[in-house]
């Protein structure tokens, strides 16, 4: 019997190795777990503060916020409650871990 296909079954070098830069850099933050699920993995402290999604080529990254953020890198913002937002931005490479992306997970880490 083959083993259960998740998130992190398939995905190719390249998406692996931001998906790697990505808990690299928000490990300074403090504790958290990994749950990986069948279609995307939920970084978690106590409750998730993002969700990565891989795909083909990039990942997605679902960001917990407690208010909408403009910005052209977020390409879907979806309000979940009265006082939650995720919000999606697309990760194409290694250095769009940058400042701004970890002071939104850093800003979700804390909520």
């Amino acid at each position: 019997m083959p083993p259960e296909q998740n998130a992190l079954s398939n995905i190719s070098p390249t998406v692996r190795q931001i998906y790697d830069e990505l808990l690299a850099a928000i490990e300074p933050f403090g504790p958290f777990r990994e749950e990986v699920k069948k279609t995307s993995i939920h970084l978690s402290r106590g409750s998730a503060f993002a969700g990565v999604h891989p795909r083909k080529e990039y990942l997605i990254v679902t960001v917990k916020a407690d208010k909408p953020i403009s910005s052209p890198r977020i390409v879907k913002s979806e309000q979940v409650s009265k006082s939650r937002w995720h919000l999606d931005v697309k990760v194409l490479d290694r250095s769009e871990i940058d400042a701004e992306l970890l002071q939104w997970l850093k800003a979700a880490y804390e909520l």
